[in-house]
């Protein structure tokens, strides 16, 4: 198979991160009324189903793999799928979406410490400039830089939160690296279907112990429009659209596409018809400033930088 061309993985990267933006849209209505873990655990259910029909078609052997790296699978789908959604939306409940926004923009900083810590590559001074000029165009976006976000206990409790469920996505991001065999698709569906199990024993043990509600199916039922666009865009074709850009291009290059997320919102708010403000046009011009630095070496000289981070960041 030909390797998919670099501008197409950026292409994948835009896609997956936009989508992702419409997720804090929707998700933050949705979870008002279903609790963040059975929200999380109906959004993999529905999107296993269109997942293991996608692999049975496309994969190769993907059930062989499946049970040679079960525990592998299992850990990475829970962190990634099951850490990463129920924290970042328990935090969305707490905190502004502005907030999330920006702690999403942390995980560059993130990818980049943990393969100088566990892989012994020491980044760039030109990547590190580039997480932390997309950082700063976050922040302009969502005003923390002049002091207009809210800073309740509740509300830092909740970033903290949001804050620890990035991690799970970092992991999540990288532990591709350990499975070389497995495609972008096999590794998307096969984490998902390991996890799946864990996430529906850990909401109905949350359950009985009165840490969160069961939604009735008439919940479900009202929401089913919102829950079928999560779980077929955001979830499932923004989650492959995601592996395939990092599997081409690295996890350092992913992970700043995160800061398109907040971005993304904007957008979508605009075409709603809420304009945007001064502060975030800079923000996100600051945010496309920063793609195109930390882009630049990787198209100068794809045979040498692409082939050092496409396998130990992902």
């Amino acid at each position: 198979m030909l390797p998919l061309p670099a501008s197409l993985a950026y292409l994948a990267l835009v896609f997956a991160t936009t989508a992702w933006g419409s997720l804090f849209l929707v998700g933050k209505h949705v979870i008002g009324v279903i609790d963040p873990v059975w929200f999380t655990v109906v959004r993999y259910a529905l999107a296993t189903l269109l997942l293991l029909v996608l692999v049975q078609c496309f994969g190769q052997s993907p059930w062989v793999k499946l049970r040679a790296n079960l525990a592998r699978l299992t850990l990475l789908g829970v962190a990634g799928y099951g850490a990463f959604s129920i924290l970042v939306f328990v935090g969305l409940r707490l905190s502004a979406p502005s907030h999330g926004s920006v702690l999403m923009a942390t995980m560059p900083f993130t990818t980049l410490g943990l393969r100088w810590l566990l892989d012994g590559i020491r980044p760039s001074p030109r990547a590190v400039f580039s997480a932390a000029l997309a950082l700063a165009g976050v922040a302009t976006v969502a005003q923390l830089l002049a002091g207009t976000s809210g800073g309740t206990t509740a509300s830092q409790l909740g970033d903290l939160i949001t804050l620890a469920g990035t991690l799970g996505w970092v992991f999540y991001t990288r532990g591709a690296a350990s499975l070389p065999d497995h495609s972008p698709l096999e590794y998307t569906a096969l984490t998902a279907v390991a996890a799946l199990p864990w996430l529906i024993a850990g909401a109905a043990l949350a359950t009985a112990g009165g840490l969160v509600v069961l939604p009735s199916l008439a919940v479900l039922a009202s929401f089913a429009p919102e829950l079928l666009y999560v779980a077929a865009v955001p979830t499932v074709a923004a989650a492959l659209a995601f592996n395939l850009g990092v599997r081409r291009l690295g996890a350092p290059v992913g992970t700043l596409f995160l800061n398109v997320v907040p971005v993304s919102v904007i957008a979508v708010r605009a075409v709603l018809g809420v304009p945007p403000q001064a502060s975030e046009v800079m923000g996100a011009g600051l945010v496309a400033l920063a793609l195109t630095l930390h882009a630049w070496p990787a198209r100068s000289a794809p045979g040498v930088r692409l082939a050092k981070a496409r396998c130990p960041g992902v």
